[in-house]
């Protein structure tokens, strides 16, 4: 790309080689007048007046053959941010169109941040989407660019470094995915010059000393091929083309390869009329010299994604000199150094009709619809997995498969077909069962070549993912959809969980006669999730699910909370209000309380008394009235004591009792046990029989259920007949 300081009338001349409807080349001029004016005062770090340098850009984007439109925001790209124009202003003056181009290419810079690294990513970000709405503001963020690494001489040392890197990293690689050869190896070049200067320097040392020897044999190469194709009659151009630095660099950095190594340091282009001619071409070369095998590429069957379509061969001449051989159309080479911008240059309809939008670029670049799909897809906030995503999937895709129906798609090397389904779509990925490559059926974790063409074969009732794909996967895009897959799963089991300690917290309270409504709600439960600190309502709930928390204890927390400060009349008092809001009575124990109605009432699971007990009641704070054997140790000191009485008749209800036997250890001991109570028809809820540390007695507990005193009695009676056994206690905790 020509490198000079261009003026205003640089790019009038070049605007009006294929612009000349006046109203076009109005909004040109008066952009122009409106930027000069707005940055009159303005210097860059050069010195020059800030003008200067839109003039550069708006002059290489006409160079580029870019619409009115793209022009224009060119060279107003710094007015709104550098000159407090309003937007207003501008669309007032130029158009909504020109407006919005602006607007986007100020944006991209204009972000908080809180570190350098954070920022670079979070402005990259806006980049890439910023391209997958609109080219055109990437087209004026490249030229931008590439004029401020023209004049980067003038930043401080570490201002150069860290653009040269930005340029390397993320500006580079998009003019090389726009195809646009000329600005991304000229961006390269300037980028590595900053960056490595020895290693420049030594490269561009060691190309200058063999120039003059690569030119002859270049030189004679191209008078035999000519030869060759006179000849034959076939319409031709051919010229002797030179290797950027970078790229040389690259090739011996990456491949480890000497200066000497690198086999298209000779490279010859052939340009011809139409594609039947480059095949043409190619086969009287192969016919002529001897061509290295693996070398061949053909990208006019297969283009890359940023629409690139040429013949390259490597050949080897008579001399043993190796040339690369690159065979392609005008059109083809047009396209390979202006990239998109030469596939569809700004056109003027002379008669009238309607001129074809800016954005029907964007039909030509397959790619570019990928782009915006992982772009629009559930994308990341986090910038720096964005970046990492667009870097490795986007930047440094170097495989080129298609799918049954044509569409291509550019995967990273190494990629499976569980990669290629996931970039089809999220739920073909999800749903894959099973792949065929070229139409046979391969495992999935095949790894794909350019040119195969894959079919997956799907199923509705896949379980989705396996965690192995995690290993297969080469796409970062691939590998986070599976990761989100597996996350949404674990987050769906633990709503599971939240909504299952939902219920038997509210159970909990059902079972204590309590109404769920009024304990569970806003301000009740964030009392209760300080109380236990836990983070929020939900975590409390997934601990009671896990039997990480009892709902039973967080019960007794809630009601601790809401009594902690009330006497004994009070309780009362409360306990009545909650009955009378009550359909089913509170009362399931066959115990009343003297002088009151209703109100909670449990019995003590220390003592647990039975129909038959001598009894006295306890205001506890919180649970009502507990009721305990008057001769519970419990309750000796206590003086919130009431008096309880038993029901006079007690219908169906059954009471448990804790005993201790104490025996000699035998055989069939516990089943001994075990029988009396169930013919004494006693209910067993836990018995724990271990032989005593003298290896001669044992001790039995167990909790039975009974009608009444009488019925316990019975059964205590029964068990001291047991042979072995010497006591049998009824205890209390």
């Amino acid at each position: 790309m020509e490198n000079k300081k261009a003026t205003f009338d640089d790019i009038m001349n070049e605007v009006k080689k294929y612009m000349v409807k006046p109203e076009n080349i109005d909004l040109i001029t008066r952009a122009y007048e409106f930027a000069n004016k707005m940055h009159e005062g303005q210097f860059r770090k050069s010195g020059e007046p800030y003008v200067i340098h839109v003039i550069q850009v708006g002059y290489i984007l006409a160079t580029l053959r870019c619409g009115p439109q793209t022009i224009a925001a060119g060279l107003l790209h710094d007015v709104i941010e550098d000159c407090e124009t309003s937007d207003e202003e501008v669309k007032a003056m130029f158009g909504e169109d020109v407006l919005n181009l602006v607007e986007s290419v100020t944006k991209i810079g204009n972000i908080e941040f809180r570190d350098e690294k954070e920022y670079q990513a979070a402005n990259h970000r806006k980049i890439f989407i910023a391209m997958a709405k609109d080219v055109r503001v990437i087209l004026i963020k490249l030229v931008d660019r590439l004029h401020n690494m023209r004049t980067l001489q003038y930043m401080t040392e570490e201002k150069q470094q860290r653009i040269a890197a930005e340029t390397l990293e993320v500006y580079a690689p998009i003019a090389h995915r726009l195809g646009i050869s000329e600005i991304k190896n000229e961006l390269e070049d300037l980028s590595f010059m900053y960056l490595n200067k020895e290693k420049y320097y030594e490269i561009a040392h060691l190309v200058q000393v063999r120039k003059a020897e690569r030119d002859e044999q270049v030189k004679l190469m191209i008078n035999d091929i000519s030869a060759l194709l006179d000849e034959h009659h076939i319409q031709y151009r051919i010229f002797g083309r030179s290797k950027h630095l970078y790229s040389i660099y690259k090739k011996m950095t990456n491949k480890h390869k000497r200066f000497e190594e690198i086999l298209d340091l000779l490279a010859i282009r052939i340009i011809t009329d139409n594609e039947t001619s480059c095949y043409e071409i190619l086969g009287y070369i192969h016919a002529t010299y001897r061509p290295i095998p693996g070398r061949f590429k053909d990208y006019i069957a297969m283009p890359k994604m940023n629409m690139y379509q040429s013949l390259h061969t490597t050949i080897v001449a008579d001399e043993g000199h190796i040339f690369e051989v690159q065979i392609r159309t005008e059109e083809m080479d047009a396209i390979a150094e202006k990239g998109i911008a030469a596939h569809w240059r700004y056109k003027e309809s002379l008669n009238g009709g309607k001129e074809v939008p800016q954005k029907e670029i964007e039909e030509q670049l397959a790619w570019l619809k990928e782009f915006s799909v992982m772009t629009g897809e559930g994308v990341s906030e986090d910038a720096m997995e964005y970046m990492n995503l667009l870097q490795k999937d986007i930047f440094e895709a170097n495989v080129y498969v298609m799918s049954p129906k044509g569409r291509v798609i550019a995967l990273p090397n190494g990629s499976t077909p569980i990669d290629f389904a996931y970039r089809i779509h999220t739920e073909i990925g999800h749903k894959t069962i099973g792949a065929s490559v070229n139409g046979g059926i391969v495992p999935l974790n095949y790894v794909l070549k350019t040119g195969d063409v894959v079919s997956i074969r799907t199923s509705n009732q896949s379980a989705g993912p396996s965690e192995d794909w995690l290993k297969i996967v080469k796409s970062t895009h691939a590998r986070n959809k599976i990761r989100q897959f597996f996350i949404k799963q674990e987050n769906d089991r633990k709503q599971a969980d939240v909504d299952k300690g939902r219920e038997m917290l509210s159970d909990e309270l059902i079972k204590r006669n309590l109404d769920p409504a009024l304990y569970m709600d806003k301000k009740h439960l964030e009392a209760l999730v300080s109380n236990l600190t836990y983070a929020s309502p939900n975590d409390m709930y997934y601990a009671i699910a896990t039997k990480s928390l009892s709902a039973s204890t967080c019960v007794e927390r809630m009601l601790t909370h809401k009594t902690s400060t009330m006497g004994n009349d009070d309780l009362v008092k409360m306990f009545n209000r909650q009955e009378t809001k009550r359909r089913n009575p509170l009362n399931k124990t066959g115990v009343k309380v003297a002088g009151i109605d209703s109100i909670l009432v449990s019995l003590a699971a220390c003592c647990n008394p039975v129909p038959g007990d001598a009894i006295v009641g306890y205001i506890s704070k919180g649970q009502g009235v507990k009721v305990h054997r008057a001769d519970c140790p419990n309750i000796a000191n206590e003086t919130r004591l009431i008096d309880v009485e038993w029901e006079d008749v007690i219908d169906n209800k059954e009471y448990e009792a804790k005993l201790v036997v104490h025996s000699t250890d035998r055989n069939y001991l516990l089943s001994d046990i075990v029988t009396v109570v169930s013919q004494c028809k006693a209910g067993l809820l836990h018995v724990d029989s271990k032989v005593d540390d003298d290896k001669v007695t044992a001790t039995t507990k167990m909790s039975v259920v009974v009608k009444d005193k009488e019925h316990l009695r019975n059964l205590i009676a029964n068990l001291r007949k047991i042979n072995s056994v010497r006591t049998v206690e009824r205890v209390i905790q």
